[in-house]
């Protein structure tokens, strides 16, 4: 199959207003709701979902944008809503191991289909997405919006000018807080199966970053990977754990600092308890119960194809969150630290705060950004940063904008754009690379090459 099938115009050749599709209507779904909602270039002409509760909710706030109600369809008749509804783009932001079920006929069908991170969670996925890439020509877009932030795209320009010579290794330290790390052990992350686990669900975000900061390929990853704060044992052991299933409803959760009240947030009510009918889907379980088969303690090297090394850890239950990376170059080293919040205060319940708990508003203790460089035989230079503490670093807004154009077509986009390249689907496999040869790793104790788990991309 050579494009679109006959007959079907391309997404770039319909008159505006492009019909769009967003399949998987939770909490992440909002963005590009909202986003295409706000944009008069595109129609959110169907939303597909197990549950009728979750589309309800964002035909909600397609009214409350004063756009017309979308159809809803079921996950089993996405074929038909493709073909019924003349869809030009799709949307997938579903649990990660049911994205290629979407991206693969939505490829056929010749539309233009944009994912959420992961692209994928194992490798046979990838390689039928990247198959389907092959075969129809029609490209995919994986969307990585920490690509937009601007701190990550002013590191971006100052490594492709040779700030500090040739780039050598790179020591990165993530640190998820006991809010926003603990929140994966709640939900459907939880299960290798459905996540691919944090290497593959969180850490991308991060794999996919270095891979475009030195513009260069994983070629070798070896890691050590363990369970050890969350899950029954580990929270046996700490004297961590309370004897509950799930927290609404639960008298043994009250108090629990890490039981995640649904009731108490309009947001998580709406999409999640008042879902639980249409499909028993539980976002509220609690983390020091079982099953839990990913890890939270993760330490990995990564080896790159021009022979720059990388060292990283990730840490989901730090008492503060953020990041640090350390480049070494020929000419000196670049260091950044950014503190996404400074602390968690002790508080009886947790709740979304509108979206705190995954970065898409500022933390109540956000910190700043700090970037230094460090020249051979010169004083450190500390480099001015804009630093956005919404939506992901400012990432999100510029992503959006990226992708579908600015709000208001008069108007331009958000600066910078051409500094920010969108990522495609071999930038998403080579991303997801490096956390399955992780994972790999973990289980067998031995290095793993990029092309033993990934060989498309290559």
């Amino acid at each position: 199959m050579d494009g679109p099938p006959p007959g079907k115009a391309t997404p770039m050749s319909r008159t505006p207003p492009l019909r769009a599709a967003v399949v998987g209507t939770g909490h992440r779904a909002q963005l590009y709701t909202r986003g295409l909602s706000e944009r008069p270039g595109h129609l959110v002409a169907a939303l597909c979902d197990p549950s009728p509760t979750r589309m309800a909710f964002h035909n909600r706030l397609l009214a409350e944008a004063g756009r017309p109600a979308a159809s809803r369809w079921e996950p089993e008749r996405f074929a038909d809503l493709l073909a019924e509804e003349d869809i030009d783009e799709v949307v997938v932001t579903t649990v990660d191991a049911e994205h290629d079920r979407y991206i693969v006929p939505a490829l056929r069908a010749g539309c233009r289909v944009v994912t959420e991170k992961p692209m994928t969670v194992d490798a046979d996925r990838c390689a039928r997405i990247l198959d389907t890439v092959r075969e129809t020509g029609n490209s995919l877009t994986v969307a990585f919006n920490y690509r937009f932030n601007p701190v990550h795209g002013k590191v971006r320009s100052l490594l492709a000018e040779g700030a500090i010579g040739e780039v050598l290794s790179v020591h990165f330290e993530w640190l998820l807080d006991v809010r926003h790390g603990a929140d994966y052990f709640r939900r459907w992350h939880r299960e290798k199966r459905n996540s691919g686990g944090l290497m593959v669900h969180k850490a991308s975000h991060h794999f996919d970053l270095v891979n475009w900061w030195l513009a260069d390929e994983p070629h070798e990853t070896f890691g050590y990977g363990r369970l050890g704060f969350y899950g029954r044992d580990a929270g046996e052991r700490h004297g961590l754990r309370r004897d509950y299933h799930r927290a609404h409803g639960s008298a043994e959760a009250a108090g629990d600092p890490f039981a995640l009240d649904l009731a108490a947030d309009d947001t998580l009510r709406a999409l999640y308890l008042d879902a639980e009918p249409d499909d028993g889907y539980l976002r509220d379980r609690n983390v020091f119960d079982g099953p839990v088969t990913i890890e939270d303690d993760m330490a990995v090297l990564v080896r790159y194809a021009r022979g720059a090394t990388m060292t990283y850890h990730l840490t989901a239950y730090s008492p503060w969150e953020g990041y640090r990376v350390m480049f070494n170059g020929s000419a000196g080293r670049l260091e950044l630290e950014v503190e996404e919040s400074r602390r968690q205060p002790p508080r009886t319940r947790i709740t979304s705060a509108r979206g705190a708990l995954h970065g898409d508003t500022a933390a109540e203790h956000a910190g700043g950004a700090r970037l230094t460089l460090r020249p051979l035989w010169r004083p450190p230079v500390g480099i001015p940063l804009s630093v956005d503490h919404e939506a992901h670093g400012g990432g999100d807004p510029r992503m959006l904008d990226a992708l579908f154009g600015p709000v208001d077509p008069g108007r331009p986009a958000h600066t910078g754009q051409a500094a920010h390249p969108t990522a495609t689907e071999r930038d998403g496999a080579l991303a997801l690379a490096v956390g399955l040869a992780a994972n790999r790793s973990f289980a067998t104790g031995r290095p793993v090459r990029t092309a033993d788990v990934l060989p498309g991309p290559r």
